[in-house]
């Protein structure tokens, strides 16, 4: 049981983050663009907060064990308890290491008991959701399921990995979940991808915004739909249907259920990839996926 597959790729893999997930979910509710996010708070002061809490939990395990086992004295007499806790912990500071290591593991293995629990009882609507769009081997026998935002410079450097690997392996079906978190641009392109679909153009479209030179805003989206041949009046009025929406809103809600924060993510099997990989990880997950 290892949602969490560990990225070791050797190309410097990363992924792309953003506090504008929750804007791009309201974005889709309302149908207005998001707002960007507002700065988020020092992540030093909430590793600081989060030892701090661990530290006093720590101690006050500690504390309670103590008395328990009867090296402290009683309560009643509170006279040198300070003093006895200190020595013993400064005698003893891997009491508070241990304390904090095994919460940590606890955290852990609750987070993944919860993932696989959301892929099972999700499974269809991550591999199987009809209105996700999907690549050029519908039939394959192996689903890999991509988290993307046009915007992402990690996705398109993604994007030639996965077409080498669907090139070579025609039983590997990609499925495309738009997760637009970058930005206002990032979710006008998000409801252009989707509205392609009903021209016919959906991976063609993609491809071309994926190797796009520049920021994806709406008028480089735009610009892209005519290159590929996109009725850009049509795809504008489809673009409008509140379906649209409705398909980035799942998928938002979707990701946010699986603790996907940031892009690229790959989904196969019961396994979850997070950030770029290099083509020997995807191989790698592609197969965990195939033989389980």
């Amino acid at each position: 049981m290892i949602p969490d597959v560990p990225n070791n790729s050797t190309s410097g893999s990363s992924g792309f983050h953003s506090d504008t997930a929750q804007a791009a979910g309201d974005a889709a509710d309302t149908g207005r663009l998001p707002q960007p996010a507002k700065p988020a708070r020092s992540l030093k002061f909430w590793v600081f907060g989060s030892f701090a809490l661990a530290g006093i939990s720590a101690v006050l395990s500690v504390l309670a064990l103590l008395f328990a086992a009867g090296v402290l004295a009683p309560l009643g007499d509170t006279t040198g308890l300070e003093r006895q806790l200190r020595s013993y912990l400064l005698a003893n500071p891997e009491v508070i290491v241990e304390s904090v290591n095994g919460m940590e593991a606890r955290r852990q293995d609750a987070e993944e008991n919860e993932l696989t629990a959301v892929l099972a009882q999700r499974h269809d609507e991550i591999f199987n959701d009809p209105n996700s769009p999907v690549g050029a081997n519908p039939a394959g026998d192996t689903t890999l399921v991509e988290f993307f935002d046009y915007n992402c410079p990690y996705c398109r450097r993604a994007t030639p990995v996965l077409d080498s690997l669907e090139q070579a392996d025609k039983g590997l079906r990609l499925v495309f979940k738009e997760y637009p978190i970058l930005g206002p641009g990032s979710v006008f392109a998000a409801r252009a991808a989707l509205a392609s679909q009903r021209q016919g153009k959906y991976l063609a479209f993609h491809k071309a915004m994926m190797t796009y030179g520049g920021r994806i805003t709406e008028t480089s989206s735009l610009e892209v739909a005519a290159r590929v041949g996109l009725d850009v009046e049509r795809l504008k009025k489809d673009m409008e249907d509140p379906a649209i929406d409705e398909a980035i809103r799942r998928n938002i809600a979707l990701a946010q259920a699986l603790r996907i924060s940031g892009t690229p993510t790959f989904i196969a099997g019961k396994e979850i990839l997070r950030g770029l990989a290099d083509a020997g990880a995807m191989k790698r997950l592609i197969a965990s996926a195939r033989g389980s």
